[in-house]
């Protein structure tokens, strides 16, 4: 099986990838506050989608931590506030 990439969950410009799980609370905190907000986004379940398990854990040191966003420059974050995701979007 091929390794997801992080080019394969590029989101538009002004919008997020979320990787989460459907137990994650603070997924689901981050979810919410996205929502309220009206920034986009899209959210993969990491348990769900083969090979994302294994992109998470390279972009977080070898760990399956989430939330762990992908902005639109490619760059990721790591259980992210709103204010980091809205400062990243330039919002």
């Amino acid at each position: 099986m091929s390794t997801a990439q992080i080019s394969d969950f590029m989101p538009a410009e002004g919008a997020i990838t979320m990787f989460s799980t459907e137990w994650c609370g603070y997924c689901k905190r981050l979810k919410v506050m996205l929502e309220k907000t009206g920034i986009p986004f899209t959210e993969v379940d990491i348990e769900n989608t083969p090979g994302t398990p294994e992109l998470v854990e390279q972009a977080n040191g070898g760990n399956q931590t989430v939330p762990t966003v992908i902005y639109p420059d490619g760059t990721t974050a790591t259980n992210p506030t709103l204010n980091d995701v809205k400062a990243k979007l330039g919002l």
